[in-house]
């Protein structure tokens, strides 16, 4: 994630800002021009962009209750930005809780998308592709008949990604991670994976891909149900760490690809928050944990780059973390075979999309 500077008065800002906090200028994302821009009121709901001629943009409707602060051009016909637009079961917003979780996943989905548009990877709709376009719904549990909760599902099916709204709560994620014994459970890792499944179906239809991604993960024919019930009656292979990035990633063909792709996605995004951050390691007597982000990780030519800067990095930000009592940030191995499948990968999203100049 970049680094962006206030266009009124040159002071950082994140992605996230609202409001810039040195000169109290409105803050909105672009997605048009991948920038933040610093508004000017122009009357009604029009916003004046500093790096705009015209007073052009407006907020995302989503703006109104804070979950949003994304922009739109007038010439676009959407009240939702290029994120929200693609929602179907949202929230509830007339009570705090409510509100608060629909707060923390927009803010997971911008990161998600913010990744796809740099990217350019397509995004069919359901109204482009009815049966198998990407469509949100951010469900609540349910109590049954006999008084019981029925958590609702995270999953993907035909385009649909489906995302359990109560582990935008802090505790009962981390109450599901420790009883599925994760290292690792984010809004955002969910949103990453998902959105893993639906381009497989986008990007991996021609038989010469299709043939590469089944040497590399699997047959993703193999019945699912089977090998899901399988992975948790017998655990992960014992040497899965060998071959898988995660334990969940030996599941099943889908899971790896899912998997390897929510981490790519991770890898990249870090580094380049890394590079605006111009951090880079480099630890007396460790020549082989030195490393410098100088390259556009959304550019980079093979996975291979983009694992030669992660690792050290990682380890860094690991110990970091332990320093402070905290669990590590990265607690992955990326063996050669993870190498091998994270380079079909990139090679897959460079053949996809385009990046966007910036």
């Amino acid at each position: 994630m970049r680094l962006y500077e206030c266009g009124k008065c040159g002071n950082p800002v994140h992605f996230d800002n609202r409001v810039c906090i040195n000169c109290g200028a409105q803050l909105g994302f672009l997605p048009d021009s991948m920038s933040m821009q610093a508004l000017t009121p122009a009357g009604g709901d029009l916003w004046q962009a500093a790096s705009r001629p015209q007073a052009d943009v407006r907020f995302c409707a989503n703006a109104a209750h804070d979950i949003c602060n994304w922009l739109i051009s007038t010439n676009d016909d959407h009240v939702y930005c290029q994120a929200c637009r693609y929602n179907h079961i949202v929230p509830v917003t007339d009570n705090p809780e409510g509100l608060a979780r629909w707060q923390k996943i927009g803010q997971a989905q911008r990161y998600l998308f913010y990744s796809l548009l740099r990217w350019n990877l397509p995004r069919p709709g359901r109204d482009a592709d009815p049966q198998g376009g990407l469509v949100f719904d951010f469900l609540a549990d349910e109590v049954d008949a006999n008084g019981y909760l029925v958590p609702a599902m995270t999953g993907h099916e035909d385009g649909l990604i489906s995302l359990r709204a109560a582990e935008a709560n802090d505790a009962t994620r981390e109450s599901v991670r420790v009883s599925m014994n994760e290292p690792y459970r984010t809004l955002l890792g969910h949103f990453r994976h998902e959105i893993g499944h639906f381009y497989w179906a986008q990007l991996v239809r021609d038989d010469r891909t299709l043939a590469e991604a089944r040497a590399l993960f699997g047959d993703e024919r193999v019945d699912y149900a089977e090998a899901l019930q399988r992975n948790y009656r017998q655990g992960p292979p014992a040497d899965w760490q060998a071959h898988f990035i995660s334990t969940y990633a030996s599941s099943h063909p889908a899971e790896d690809f899912a998997e390897c792709w929510a981490h790519f996605l991770h890898i990249v995004d870090t580094l380049e928050t890394a590079r605006s951050f111009g951090l880079s390691t480099e630890p007396r007597r460790h020549e082989k944990m030195a490393a410098e982000v100088d390259f556009d990780p959304y550019r980079a030519a093979d996975a291979q780059t983009l694992v030669d800067a992660w690792v050290p990095l990682s380890v860094a930000l690991n110990s970091i973390q332990r320093s402070m009592g905290q669990p590590d940030s990265y607690p992955f191995v990326l063996s050669p075979p993870v190498v091998q499948k994270l380079d079909f990968i990139n090679r897959l999203i460079r053949r996809a999309g385009a990046v966007y100049e910036r």
